[in-house]
């Protein structure tokens, strides 16, 4: 006996809302709310299937209407919202993509290394953004102790998310690609945080 406390036997699952607008142009959406596309949905109607194999003790979801949506969809009608799950707020490269904001800047710009300004919102560091990833995975710790918990969110969020669980570097998560309508599923080695499954669509 060493005293250490037991590991965690339940399962972490992320999923990434399904295809808007947006997502498909390449737009940073944060703080814009809006609706999936028809593909969106319809990649959402397979997620009822592929989650089944789990048994969560506790789902959670950003308010934002593409994630509620996709979880709807997903056969999980009444989630727990939890604005920490919320997108990353780009401020005022919202609704921009990386080719426009780019050309403006005069260099290879990206939101892990260079973040954001303020616009319309004021924008959030990529510390800011794992600051409230951590506050969901205190949520969804004691769960984990027996049973799998269900996040639906966001891409950057769910990739930093990701990082702070495996006990990474925020920006680690720029090399963490995650997919719309993608399912990913965290959970432990023994005692380390490790990844079981990462952005599969199928």
């Amino acid at each position: 006996m060493t005293g250490a406390p037991p590991v965690p036997e339940g399962r972490l699952v992320l999923v990434r809302h399904g295809k808007t607008e947006w997502s498909e142009s390449g737009q940073h959406t944060g703080t814009t709310d809006i609706p999936l596309t028809e593909q969106g949905e319809a990649d959402a109607a397979t997620l009822a299937e592929r989650l089944s194999p789990f048994d969560f003790g506790l789902v959670l979801t950003s308010p934002m209407q593409r994630a509620r949506r996709t979880a709807e969809i997903a056969g999980f009608p009444s989630p727990e919202v939890d604005p920490n799950l919320v997108e990353w707020d780009y401020g005022a490269y919202e609704g921009r993509t990386t080719k426009e904001i780019r050309a403006d800047l005069g260099h290879d710009w990206t939101v892990f290394e260079d973040g954001v300004v303020p616009g319309a919102s004021p924008g959030e560091t990529v510390e800011e953004v794992a600051a409230r990833a951590s506050r969901v995975l205190l949520r969804a710790t004691p769960v984990l102790a027996a049973r799998d918990v269900l996040l639906f969110g966001h891409g950057h969020a769910l990739r930093i998310l990701a990082t702070v669980f495996l006990r990474e570097q925020p920006r680690f998560g720029a090399k963490l690609l995650l997919d719309a309508g993608s399912v990913s599923v965290l959970e432990y080695e023994r005692e380390q945080p490790a990844i079981k499954l990462w952005n599969s669509l199928g």
